[in-house]
């Protein structure tokens, strides 16, 4: 099995997909260091050679943070927001859409489940 950034990748997948996998890279940049390294997109995983590996983690560590670092990156951006109090850093803390979206509807992933009806209200009896 192939072990890229810290990611184990998976094995029955082409290698454009599979790097994929690690946090912080995408279609695009999955394609263009698979160009830097000199590996045919479409082979498996499963079918790289020792040698194939060691390229593309070198073309992956020379690119750029992956991983845990970009991880740490993004979260510190967001604790930054949230100190110094700013609209998308108050977002963030509620636990709301920051990008604009609505919220008197649907934002049921940021929000969570619905809370339901409130209890307490009695039927009235005769």
């Amino acid at each position: 099995m192939a072990r890229v950034a810290g990611v184990d990748l998976p094995r029955n997948k082409q290698a454009r997909i599979g790097l994929t996998y690690i946090f912080g890279i995408g279609t695009p940049r999955a394609l263009k260091t698979l160009e830097l390294a000199n590996v045919d997109p479409f082979k498996k995983i499963q079918d790289l050679s020792e040698d194939e590996v060691n390229r593309i983690r070198q073309v992956i560590e020379q690119g750029g943070s992956v991983e845990g670092d970009l991880r740490k990156e993004v979260t510190m951006h967001i604790k930054r927001l949230i100190d110094i109090q700013s609209y998308r850093g108050i977002r963030h803390r509620r636990g709301l859409p920051t990008r604009g979206q609505r919220t008197h509807t649907n934002a049921r992933t940021r929000k969570g489940p619905r809370k339901g009806t409130v209890a307490g209200k009695k039927k009235a009896t005769k």
